[in-house]
């Protein structure tokens, strides 16, 4: 779906227990071509089909810009970088754990709540673990907050961390489109904040989320969810004036652990 000249939203799906799995890349039409974000792992033959449909082969990527290294992020960047040798970019905080110094926040996470997992859950962890420790990504350059980049007529990197410690969103200056990661999410053709959950650190979070508002957008990609265009500033404004709930330890861990599942079970899918 083309957003604005020069910026696509792409759609891969997977089927997850009978239900799509959606995740909205985003394809920046310039010189160099530059994918936002790489799907969940074993989706590049739905990236070259929608970047051929997008009229852009394959073969014309060049850069890929990372918001952050959950699995269904990077799902294929490593893939593409034997491929076509392209050059990485993320936010230096998230450097160590794209190329495997450090390990994934969401490993550090399952370890925590293994005692109440079930045995094929265990299983699961264990297969995402291996995705890890076989997909280390090497970053050709980091990125900072407040960044230039000279893309599609000037891309601003914002530091938005919470969601992982190195989290960024990207606004596209022309064309006042935000890319924003998982830091907002559509449901229901609605903007909301990310589920609690699904952040490492909530409270840091909700501290960075206010930066979003000061930025004129009347575009917002979601990984989860896609596009948004509906009083984008006014309803950002209500979400970061709005505190989540916060749930029990026990209800954050079950909740965290059935999300982290449906990863799990796309990276095991795609190792069979």
């Amino acid at each position: 779906m083309q957003i604005a000249n020069g910026i696509k939203m792409l759609e891969l799906s997977k089927n997850h227990m009978g239900k799509p799995l959606i995740a909205y890349p985003t394809l920046i039409l310039d010189d160099p071509v530059i994918l936002v974000d790489t799907g969940y792992p074993g989706q590049l033959p739905q990236i070259r089909e929608a970047m051929a449909k997008a009229g852009v082969p394959l073969s014309k990527l060049k850069k890929v810009i990372l918001t952050h290294h959950d699995a269904d992020h990077i799902g294929n960047t490593l893939s593409l970088q034997n491929e076509l040798a392209i050059e990485v970019l993320a936010h230096e905080v998230e450097k160590p754990y794209l190329e495997g110094t450090k390990q994934s926040i969401r490993l550090a996470q399952l370890e925590a709540l293994r005692n109440i997992m079930p045995e094929e859950t265990k299983t699961l962890q264990d297969n995402l673990k291996a995705f890890f420790e076989n997909n280390k990504i090497k970053v050709a350059k980091t990125v900072t907050d407040g960044e230039e980049l000279p893309y599609c007529g000037g891309i601003t990197v914002i530091f938005t961390p919470g969601h992982t410690l190195g989290h960024i969103c990207l606004y596209l200056r022309q064309s006042k489109t935000l890319i924003a990661g998982d830091a907002l999410v559509v449901a229901g053709g609605k903007l909301y904040k990310a589920l609690e959950f699904t952040n490492f650190d909530a409270d840091l979070y909700e501290k960075t989320l206010h930066k979003l508002t000061e930025y004129d957008i009347e575009a917002v990609i979601c990984y989860h969810g896609g596009l948004y265009q509906e009083n984008i500033n006014q309803r950002i404004a209500e979400l970061v004036g709005k505190q989540n709930k916060k749930p029990s330890p026990e209800s954050l861990s079950k909740k965290l652990l059935k999300r982290l599942e449906s990863v799990m079970e796309q990276t095991l899918e795609n190792r069979i």
